[in-house]
């Protein structure tokens, strides 16, 4: 394969993807539809910790780890890595759960994706 053919190959691709960004930036026909559905990770991080391996293997049931964090401060709440909220720990019929007490704006949460 000579580079004319090379290009000649690349040149499609690179027109279709340069019409689906064109595509994406319009805005106005936007659908959010095909990706309501898709699934994420959800976490909560109640704090962390660093300690050597020789502490880590000390540990065993019963064993306390402290955490960076204060009692009664909020906990990070994460979709795929990506900080987009914090909240607080209830109990809603027996089960734990997290009530949002400050949420990221939708602005920040794109600049945070890039």
């Amino acid at each position: 394969m000579n580079a004319s053919d090379s290009a000649q190959l690349a040149d499609p691709a690179r027109a279709s993807f340069e019409s689906l960004t064109a595509d994406a930036t319009a805005g106005a026909d936007l659908n959010l539809d095909v990706i309501l559905d898709v699934s994420v990770a959800l976490s909560l991080e109640v704090g962390r910790a660093r300690i050597p391996i020789r502490n880590l293997l000390q540990l065993n049931q019963g064993s306390v780890v402290e955490l960076e964090r204060a009692a009664g401060e909020p906990l990070d709440v994460f979709v795929n890595g990506t900080l987009i909220a914090q909240g607080e720990v209830v109990v809603v019929n027996d089960r734990f759960g997290v009530r949002l007490t400050d949420v990221v704006s939708p602005a920040e949460r794109i600049k945070r994706l890039r």
